[in-house]
């Protein structure tokens, strides 16, 4: 008698990956576009700190955080958002950190762009950048 296995076990999260869309278009067909959007679009967040330690320099966290949202005028960055991904981007190379102080003469890290990160900056602008003319061509064509 052949032992059979447990059901969980043929579906592990590896084998589901690519049957699972997120967001579900059901979400997606209640988003009012309309409205000024309080979070990140999913996958820009990189981008967005990459290019803002290009334009300002050497910044803390919580001056990447705000300059992000000062130039959206929608996005609000939560530190639960901004801090993983200043890790991930460290990790990659992309960014360095050392030590600071703050204006209010706090023991800050302040994060900066590598030259590996300038280089995978100039990689994402381009692949937005097609991912935007991709797009146009399907809205124009729909006109």
């Amino acid at each position: 008698m052949s032992r059979m296995r447990p059901y969980s076990r043929h579906l592990s999260r590896r084998n589901l990956a690519p049957l699972c869309f997120w967001p579900p278009m059901s979400i997606l067909s209640n988003i009012d576009m309309s409205k000024p959007q309080s979070e990140v679009p999913y996958g820009t967040l990189d981008l967005l700190i990459l290019k803002t330690l290009e334009t300002m320099g050497p910044l803390h966290g919580y001056g990447i955080a705000r300059r992000i949202e000062q130039v959206s005028g929608s996005l609000r960055l939560s530190q639960g958002s901004v801090h993983p991904a200043l890790i991930r981007l460290e990790q990659e190379g992309w960014i360095r950190t050392d030590w600071g102080v703050s204006e209010t003469n706090r023991k800050v890290k302040v994060y900066s762009l590598t030259k590996a990160g300038r280089k995978q900056l100039r990689v994402e602008v381009e692949d937005w950048e097609k991912a935007i003319a991709l797009v146009a061509r399907f809205l124009e064509e729909s006109r």
